[in-house]
């Protein structure tokens, strides 16, 4: 398979990992407190409804903040795993393994430090009821520079390897 399919493929998968991680985490929440509603497939995307009158307050705040955590949890499980994945000897196994790492590092919080203030609130809406919104913000931010630092010191030159010509 050549490089731009294992790209495409990469993409593909790391954006239905984000879904199933993220949502999967709001679902199973919502699931374990008796307030399911049901997904809402929206365009590219998908959203957890949830009966929010049968929570309380300090309920949904979790449920919101529940996906985010997951999916940074998630990012750095794969980071620990970095060694064994570059041993994989299917590129295309590797590229998806690469772009979900990215994906789990950085959409969770490029969105809830900056994107959610131009783009609807999200999960920022519960998140806020925990941690007043600014505060929340720039602990978002915090994680996002650490994160790009983590990608751009130890994931990107890891994979770097693991695709090189001859690389297992």
């Amino acid at each position: 398979m050549n490089k731009r399919a294992r790209q495409y493929i990469g993409l593909l998968s790391a954006v239905i990992a984000y879904y199933l991680i993220h949502e999967g985490a709001h679902l199973l929440y919502a699931l374990s407190i008796g307030a399911f509603k049901q997904i809402n497939f929206m365009g590219l995307g998908m959203q957890i409804d949830i009966y929010s009158e049968k929570m309380t307050q300090t309920q949904l705040g979790v449920f919101c903040l529940l996906g985010s955590v997951t999916t940074l949890l998630m990012a750095y499980i794969l980071i620990a795993l970095i060694d064994k994945i570059r041993n994989i000897s299917s590129k295309s196994v590797k590229a998806c393994l690469y772009y979900i790492t990215i994906a789990m590092l950085l959409i969770d919080p490029l969105y809830l430090s900056v994107l959610c203030g131009f783009f609807g609130g999200g999960d920022m809406n519960g998140i806020k009821i925990l941690i007043p919104e600014v505060g929340a913000r720039i602990m978002y931010g915090i994680v996002l520079m650490v994160n790009v630092f983590v990608f751009v010191k130890i994931v990107l030159p890891k994979y770097k390897l693991a695709f090189a010509d001859g690389a297992q």
